[in-house]
């Protein structure tokens, strides 16, 4: 059994051929990809439709954090199971997984100030990395 199947069936997701290759495309790489990314480092073994389907099934799951880009692109990346917020260097794409207690606090404040409750948020922070200054 490969590292990426446990996730697939812990997740329900059922573990096909091509989810799984997708699943090893992202634990193979660093970072935040696009569908078109991944499907470019498969080399055109699974279907650029099946990358897009396997990407969102995997984000639903809770296996991958998917965000949004400065232009808006979905882009994929295996984390960890906790709840932690992301930063970004937008040159290279280098990420930082960071825990925020304080963004927790003020995002349950917020919530209670507006009579809300059951609230969720992501938070990503763009920079520019100590490398690519």
């Amino acid at each position: 059994m490969t590292s990426t199947e446990p996730q697939a069936q812990q997740s329900g997701v059922r573990p096909t051929k091509q989810r799984l290759a997708v699943a090893a495309a992202l634990e193979a790489t660093a970072g935040f990809h696009s569908a078109q990314e991944i499907h470019e480092q498969l080399g055109g073994s699974v279907g650029l439709a099946t990358v897009y389907r396997t990407l969102t099934m995997l984000a639903d799951a809770g296996d991958v954090d998917m965000m949004r880009n400065e232009d808006g692109e979905a882009i994929y990346r295996r984390c960890s199971g906790t709840h932690h917020h992301h930063l970004v260097c937008r040159s290279c794409g280098h990420t930082v997984e960071v825990e925020g207690p304080a963004v927790e606090r003020w995002t349950n404040a917020i919530a209670a100030e507006h009579g809300y409750a059951d609230v969720s948020h992501t938070l990503e922070i763009f920079g520019t990395c100590r490398d690519c200054r």
